[in-house]
């Protein structure tokens, strides 16, 4: 069972938590921006006032690379670390998590610490890092704790809340229609809906409401995943993200709006499994639809309300290019089959929406 820690000051949560777990020497994954947020003086003290030695590791990107988990978990090791702690986005939870697997031992405790609203990382048994440029994805690596400080997204910049914003509405609509959701799945993923949509206005407003309740958002849409898995979206949004330069939550809010049209179009047809017909309309319920083409339509709605960047489309970016590389695992979880002609026709009108 993840252990929730409240952010009450002065951290006396986490004091507790690395006090419990016996924590002397801990690895501090984190982006450069640490020196920006209230945490970075709480880490920088721990060795005066508890006794417990930090070492910081940084080196990393956006689509962490497996070389910098090899060089995460060596440092790890050679500092003989006995607890792992990650500050920041997915990247950076998901980097530590893969040093986990590496360098940890199951008793040693991996603690993350989310600074975005959205990519759930921080409520997942999974990880994605890229090996020679191929996206691989590890799995077993629960965070043992995770703390959600709303004071921590105080810095996000205004499209990065858009992008991560979407990045949690998706998670919990994906998750619910996924053809493996559960009881449980199904009920984080109707409240991670609710919750992204009614705090969505006071987050992007930078309100401590907003961003509070988002954070508890994206952890219930990030739960959600963990056991339903995303579908069909998330596949194709990997392409978009390296081919147009946009962020991960921006391209899966614009191919979920395809995916959303074709879900609804197919629930009606003789052969449509009748839980897609259930999955979209308490999906419909969560967004306060009365049906799910209405909802449909106020997801294309809530897409233009967020006022996102127009991507740079290249001409080398054609549907045929970008269907071919969809992973067909994640494809799998989708209720309906999408093969490649229908992806195609899928990422054509994506293309020819966001080029004009």
């Amino acid at each position: 069972m993840q252990e929730i820690i409240t952010p009450s000051p002065p951290y006396a949560g986490l004091d507790a938590y690395f006090r419990r777990h016996q924590v002397t020497r801990l690895l501090l994954v984190c982006g450069s921006s640490m020196q920006q947020l209230p945490l970075y003086r709480y880490f920088s003290e721990l060795e005066n006032r508890c006794g417990i030695r930090v070492t910081p590791f940084s080196a990393f990107h956006p689509n962490p690379e497996w070389h910098s988990v090899q060089l995460g978990a060596a440092l790890c090791t050679a500092h003989g670390c006995n607890g792992i702690t990650a500050v920041g986005g997915g990247s950076a939870i998901d980097v530590a998590k893969c040093i986990w697997l590496e360098a940890g031992k199951p008793s040693t405790p991996l603690l993350a610490i989310p600074t975005t609203a959205g990519s759930g990382s921080e409520a997942t048994s999974f990880a994605v890092v890229y090996k020679d440029g191929v996206k691989q994805s590890r799995s077993g690596c629960l965070p043992s704790g995770v703390l959600l400080d709303p004071e921590l997204l105080r810095t996000l910049p205004e499209y990065q809340r858009k992008a991560t914003l979407l990045d949690a509405l998706c998670h919990g609509i994906e998750s619910r229609w996924s053809v493996h959701a559960t009881g449980e799945s199904r009920g984080y993923a109707v409240q991670a809906i609710r919750q992204v949509l009614e705090h969505a206005q006071a987050y992007l407003a930078n309100r401590d409401t907003g961003n509070a309740g988002m954070l508890h958002a994206a952890n219930l849409a990030g739960r959600a995943i963990n056991l339903a898995r995303t579908t069909a979206a998330h596949a194709m949004s990997y392409q978009l993200t390296a081919h147009c330069g946009i962020a991960h939550g921006h391209a899966a809010g614009l191919c979920l709006a395809a995916v959303f049209d074709e879900l609804v179009d197919r629930s009606h047809q003789p052969e449509a499994p009748p839980a897609l017909s259930a999955a979209l309309e308490d999906i419909a319920d969560a967004m306060g639809c009365p049906d799910p083409p209405s909802a449909s339509e106020a997801f294309r709605s809530f897409l233009a309300w967020l006022q996102l960047p127009v991507p740079a489309v290249g001409p080398d970016v054609t549907p045929e290019a970008l269907a071919a590389t969809v992973n067909p695992e994640r494809l799998a979880n989708t209720p309906v089959t999408l093969d490649e002609t229908t992806l195609c026709r899928l990422y054509r009108s994506i293309l020819s929406q966001i080029s004009h």
